[in-house]
């Protein structure tokens, strides 16, 4: 069966001398797991699309449930991203992140969406890292099932004078009202503000917000722990982006 479908390549991995097995997320059957034959070669039809990173169209060849690339012609290759090794890094964090939360064959088209507009972003717009992180990250999040409760505080209900948010239940406290175990964290009203706008805006608006440097530190430091704590797992990408980037 052949299938013709857009995609991103989220992994790539080397199979064999010329080969490649690739993660790809789709727009009409999800994630898949593809191989990729003579990828690797200089000039190959294949070549330009079976790397990390590239929104392409492509010819899938379905054998007994496996999935076979035998034809594509990319569309956006994100060159500037390219360019820039904190954007490159960054950007395969965001590949990394989005081939975790997505299962096999489910297909995602909100994610899909938030990772190519994530990337566009990096790649055309000058916008701070930090910011873009942040709201891939919570958006993210919040689109697989992890959203915040942001409303006011989870105890007495009251909008928090001073607020305090709890990583393990992602709830809203305020500074008096305590939470049994686990670690809070305390946020400036631009930062809940941003948090708010974060998990409620326009897709299409997600990266439009602008912010203080010191908000801007605290907001990236509760989205990324807040993510962490949530998936209980680290991240080989976000440890090379960090270290490339000092931040």
């Amino acid at each position: 069966m052949t299938h013709v479908t857009e995609g991103i390549v989220l992994r790539e991995a080397k199979y064999k001398e010329a080969d490649k097995i690739l993660t790809v997320l789709t727009s009409d059957r999800g994630k898949l797991t593809v191989s990729a034959r003579n990828s690797r070669k200089k000039g190959g039809g294949i070549s330009a699309a079976a790397q990390l990173l590239v929104w392409s169209e492509l010819t899938l060849s379905e054998y007994r449930g496996r999935w076979t690339l035998t034809d594509a012609a990319t569309k956006t290759e994100f060159r500037s991203l390219r360019r820039d090794l904190d954007k490159l890094a960054l950007g395969s964090y965001f590949a990394e992140l989005t081939e975790v939360m997505v299962p096999e064959g489910q297909t995602a088209p909100e994610v899909l969406s938030l990772l190519l507009n994530a990337l566009y972003a990096l790649d055309s717009l000058d916008r701070p890292l930090p910011l873009v992180k942040a709201a891939f990250e919570l958006r993210l999040l919040t689109l697989s099932g992890f959203a915040p409760a942001l409303n006011g505080c989870a105890l007495c209900g009251r909008e928090p004078e001073e607020p305090v948010f709890h990583l393990r239940e992602g709830v809203l406290h305020c500074r008096g009202c305590r939470l049994a175990g686990g670690i809070s964290l305390p946020l400036s009203r631009g930062t809940l503000a941003a948090m708010r706008y974060i998990t409620r805006c326009p897709a299409k608006r997600l990266f439009s917000f602008r912010m203080e440097e010191a908000a801007l530190e605290q907001l990236a430091g509760v989205c990324e722990a807040f993510l962490l704590t949530q998936l209980e797992r680290g991240f080989h990408t976000l440890d090379f982006y960090k270290q490339i980037s000092g931040r």
